[in-house]
């Protein structure tokens, strides 16, 4: 099963008639994870043939415009399309009122919970939780608070060893489950088997972390480290360093270290500055520090398999 990410936009602060703001839909291990929500988003998620009701989790990693502006508007239709199930939204402090004000302003009821998840500290938390993926902040710098997340796949169950489990007659069906959750077997005389000389191990779990908007951030390194795939902002080339550092954003080549010293599988460069027409100057750049780096692609689906 691979991970997967739809690019809904990518640009920066301005929308252009050929991009959107930031917006990016994660299937991983089939749970479906809205990423921002610029303005536009609904309309981007139309485009991709997103099921909407299958979203039931969204993450703000700020609370800037181009981040969030696409958020009520998806709110209402997710009223209108009679969803009547919780959504949950992480982001940081300010989100809830944020969206219950101009709920409240529009008269705008919803048929079902909002369930709200605010941050606001400043070390790497457990945001989310369930069976099969567990999600991170990333503590970013930006002009105002600011996180990135890191969605990671749980261990996956281990594989059977049949030829070696047969090998022992009192292992039984009934035991193969906690094989597979990687427990050793204990023989009725006491004797520890190994669950490595029983199974063998299971698929890659997967992982993908998100970092948009910041400045040049070494600290973020340990938190992503070897992560399969990396989507790193990169807002400007490095001629305009002085400048990406004054407005809290990072340069291509930045980025492009970033992912090589993280050791990352691939990097996704994005959030780009209007005054580049070609994206390619940035990609250049990335690829000097860090090889597998891609540019996006509005409704393009970046894949990782196992």
């Amino acid at each position: 099963m691979s991970l997967e990410v739809t690019i809904l936009g990518f640009n920066s602060a301005v929308p252009t008639a050929f991009s959107h703001p930031t917006a990016q839909l994660l299937n991983i291990a089939e749970r479906y994870f809205l990423i921002d929500c610029g303005e536009g988003t609904q309309v981007q998620l139309r485009k991709a043939k997103a099921k909407f009701n299958r979203i039931n989790n969204i993450f703000i990693s700020h609370l800037h415009g181009d981040h969030v502006f696409g958020l009520v508007g998806l709110i209402s239709t997710l009223q209108l399309l009679g969803r009547d199930t919780p959504l949950n939204i992480h982001g940081p402090k300010g989100i809830e009122e944020f969206i219950m004000t101009q709920l409240r302003l529009t008269e705008s009821n919803c048929s079902y919970d909002i369930v709200f998840n605010e941050l606001s500290g400043k070390e790497s938390v457990l945001v989310f939780e369930d069976d099969k993926v567990e999600v991170f902040s990333i503590p970013l710098n930006h002009r105002i608070y600011t996180n990135g997340y890191l969605f990671r796949e749980k261990p996956k169950q281990r594989k059977l060893n049949m030829d070696a489990i047969e090998q022992y007659q009192e292992i039984e069906i009934c035991d193969y489950q906690n094989l597979k959750n990687g427990r050793d077997y204990v023989m009725e005389d006491g004797t520890i088997i190994d669950n490595e000389d029983l199974t063998f191990d299971g698929p890659r779990a997967l992982s993908y972390a998100y970092c948009s908007d910041t400045k040049y951030k070494r600290n973020i390194i340990p938190i992503i480290k070897g992560v399969d795939l990396l989507y790193h902002e990169s807002t400007f080339l490095h001629e305009a360093k002085d400048l990406a550092n004054y407005t809290g954003h990072t340069t291509a080549k930045e980025a492009g270290i970033i992912a090589r010293d993280a050791e990352v599988g691939k990097l996704v460069l994005g959030h780009f500055s209007n005054r580049y027409h070609d994206y390619s100057v940035l990609l250049d750049e990335a690829k000097l520090e860090f090889e597998n780096t891609v540019l996006p692609k509005l409704l393009g689906t970046i894949k990782v398999k196992p």
